[in-house]
């Protein structure tokens, strides 16, 4: 695929899609209990209890306590409105969030604004985070590479910002016949959980593609899991099933 240039000559190539980022400006008010959003609300206990669970045992920082990943830095690439940002700045993380929707991060400052809570939004790229050599204890990929106009090249800068030693977390959709009849088919015109056109099967990415662009990025694929709906729960849970929605952790190698 093409790279999207920026305006700025001096400026990263960037893998932002403007067409994407409309989507996306367009539904900015609706991250805290929109109807729009419904589908990560569901998603984000899930999200929350597999990124809490492995940042615990990677670094050795217990689940209970006092703000018990301070001393932690974490940056929620695509961050939306701040519905991964903020709990991981409850924990006690140090957070940076960064959107390439103005809108997105307006949204994000106010919430976190009225919720007490510290976090550095930025109105960026994962680029530009890269240009400027910032790195992060772990870094947060949720829901964004399948909106991408470049998963080569966003890959390669969200790599770029994992600190030696630290942690990488991915969740997308898989590229399968099972993921365009419930993802979109389902999602988008039956239960109407997220606008017609939200998604395009042709920019899903399967686990073993996203993992081989992890390993030429220099890190090591430590855990993936698939994620399914309950209907008769209403809610989603970890699942071996990883035909639709999954997610992929990735270690950056400690420095020798």
């Amino acid at each position: 695929m093409c790279r999207t240039e920026t305006t700025n000559p001096q400026a990263p190539p960037s893998s932002i899609d403007p067409d994407e980022v409309e989507k996306f400006e367009q539904s900015a008010s609706d991250w805290w209990g929109g109807k729009k959003n419904s589908p990560l609300h569901k998603l984000n206990p899930v999200r929350l209890e597999y990124i809490a669970g492995h940042v615990s045992a990677h670094f050795g920082k217990p689940r209970q306590g006092k703000a018990p990943f301070k001393g932690l830095t974490f940056v929620d690439v695509g961050c939306g409105g701040g519905l991964l940002a903020e709990p991981m700045a409850r924990l006690g993380g140090t957070v940076t969030g960064i959107d390439p929707s103005a809108n997105n991060i307006e949204v994000a400052r106010a919430h976190a604004g009225e919720s007490g809570l510290k976090i550095d939004y930025r109105h960026a790229s994962a680029e530009d985070l890269a240009a400027e050599r910032a790195e992060f204890d772990v870094v947060l990929s949720m829901e964004v590479i399948e909106h991408v106009s470049d998963v080569e090249g966003y890959v390669a800068a969200a790599a770029a910002l994992v600190k030696p030693g630290g942690l990488i977390f991915f969740a997308t959709v898989n590229r399968t016949l099972k993921s365009f009849a419930l993802a979109i088919v389902g999602a988008e015109y039956i239960l109407r959980w997220l606008p017609p056109g939200t998604h395009q099967h042709s920019r899903f990415v399967k686990p073993s593609e996203l993992a081989e662009q992890l390993i030429a990025a220099g890190l090591t694929i430590k855990d993936e899991t698939g994620v399914t709906y309950n209907p008769l729960a209403d809610r989603m849970h970890l699942s071996r099933d990883m035909d639709v929605n999954y997610m992929l952790l990735a270690e950056k190698k400690p420095a020798s």
